[in-house]
C-alpha cells in the first residue's frame, strides 16, 4: 500500500522555523522525484521545492529561496523540508508528492500537514 505521510507542521510566529517530514512507503523510493507543494485557502496549489531521484538536484520557488531547504534520506525513505525565517505568507497546507515517469507516469500525494505563521 502506497503511503506518503507528512508530519512536522504547526503554528509558529514569524521568523520561526519548522521541519516537515514526508515518510514514503509502498513504492520504490529511489525511482521517484519528490516535491513539496503548498496550498492556501482560495489559492492555487504551488510547488515549493523538489529534489531529484539521486538527491543531487533541487529546485526552490523564488518565494522560499534562501529560507527553505529540501533534503532526502535514502535509507529511511524520508524527505524533509527545513523552513527557516517563516513569514505569514507561508501559511498553507503543505503536501508531499512523489512522481515517476518510467515505465509509466505514476504520481502519489500525501494528505498534508498544516503550517500557520502568525505575525
Amino acid at each position: 500500500q502506497v503511503q506518503l505521510e507528512e508530519s512536522g507542521g504547526g503554528s509558529v510566529q514569524a521568523g520561526g522555523s519548522l521541519r516537515l517530514s514526508c515518510a514514503a512507503s509502498g513504492f520504490t523510493f529511489s525511482n521517484y522525484w519528490m516535491g513539496w507543494f503548498r496550498q492556501a485557502p482560495g489559492k492555487d496549489r504551488e510547488e515549493v521545492a523538489s529534489i531529484s531521484k539521486t538527491g543531487g538536484n533541487t529546485y526552490y520557488a523564488d518565494s522560499v529561496k534562501g529560507r527553505f531547504t529540501m533534503s532526502k534520506d535514502k535509507i529511511k525513505e524520508v524527505v524533509y523540508l527545513q523552513m527557516n525565517n517563516l513569514k505569514p505568507e507561508d501559511t498553507a497546507m503543505y503536501l508531499c508528492k512523489a512522481e515517476c515517469t518510467l515505465p509509466a507516469l505514476s504520481i502519489y500525494w500525501g494528505q498534508g500537514t498544516q503550517v500557520t505563521v502568525s505575525s
